[in-house]
């Protein structure tokens, strides 16, 4: 069994926490568009509170152990590893305790090629512990903004997770989704599910406007988040969200797993 030592040692190591490759300017940048309201970095929700930039660094300061230092406007952005191992404690005990009810579930990344198989391990786990794995509105187009303008998206899952394709990239060793941090996904496999008479996901698990999209329509919702990410920590102080784990969300694949065996260890999950 991993311990929190040596996660918080594999966190640093793998800059998954510590000094992690997101910038200081761009943690920065991200902070003042979300204090404007900028919908890009609002990732679905609607904050309560006024949140502006000073608010947004102190927050994130407080949740990530990002410096609080005004002055300090370049190099790389820093995470608390501490901060990581305690929010993943309560990840895991948000799988821990749906898992004991054997609770129906949705999965969901804006970011497949980095975290489909941390999902996917979850997913896994939690249908063996009796959790229904839900699938709703397969196929489905969704209309996404992009820098590029509006694209059309078809809404997938692969081994119990949801994320979106151009269409056409289906085919034998295309990429397994496309990056995105829109809200527009989970509104429509929510609304799928409602429109089919249910079930409803009692907690929805993933990142970005995944989170923070099923976050702002009443749903429990977890997830990880990077420095640059103020979204589902200002959703997690202003309740929300109910975990956000502080990390960098784009490391290699692979570097994800002891925190799958963490998880999993900790909630009782493990196969």
């Amino acid at each position: 069994m991993l311990t929190s030592e040596a996660l918080r040692a594999h966190l640093i190591g793998a800059r998954l926490a510590g000094v992690v490759a997101t910038s200081r300017e761009e943690s920065l940048r991200r902070y003042r568009l979300f204090a404007a309201r900028d919908p890009r970095v609002l990732l679905g929700i609607d904050p309560e509170g006024a949140w502006d930039q000073r608010d947004v660094v102190e927050l994130m300061a407080d949740r990530c152990g990002v410096p609080v230092d005004f002055r300090r406007t370049s190099g790389q952005d820093v995470i608390d590893p501490g901060r990581t191992v305690a929010a993943l404690d309560a990840f895991a005990d948000r799988l821990a305790e749906v898992a004991r009810r054997g609770a129906p579930v949705l999965l969901g990344t804006g970011h497949p090629h980095r975290l489909l198989g941390f999902y996917a391990a979850l997913a896994d786990a939690l249908s063996a512990a009796g959790c229904t794995v839900l699938t709703p509105a397969q196929g489905r187009c969704v209309d996404i903004t992009t820098r590029f303008g509006l694209r059309t998206y078809n809404l997938a899952y692969v081994r119990g997770v949801a994320l979106v394709r151009a269409p056409g990239a289906e085919r034998p060793g295309c990429e397994p989704g496309a990056h995105t941090h829109s809200p527009l996904p989970v509104r429509t496999a929510l609304a799928a599910a409602a429109e089919a008479g249910g079930p409803l996901p009692e907690l929805v698990i993933g990142d970005h406007g995944w989170v923070c999209g099923a976050g702002q329509l009443g749903f429990e919702a977890i997830g990880p988040a990077d420095a640059d990410d103020p979204a589902l920590f200002v959703g997690e102080a202003e309740g929300s969200v109910s975990v956000a784990v502080p990390l960098d969300d784009g490391v290699r694949s692979d570097y994800y797993l002891p925190l799958t065996r963490y998880v999993l260890n900790r909630a009782c999950l493990s196969q």
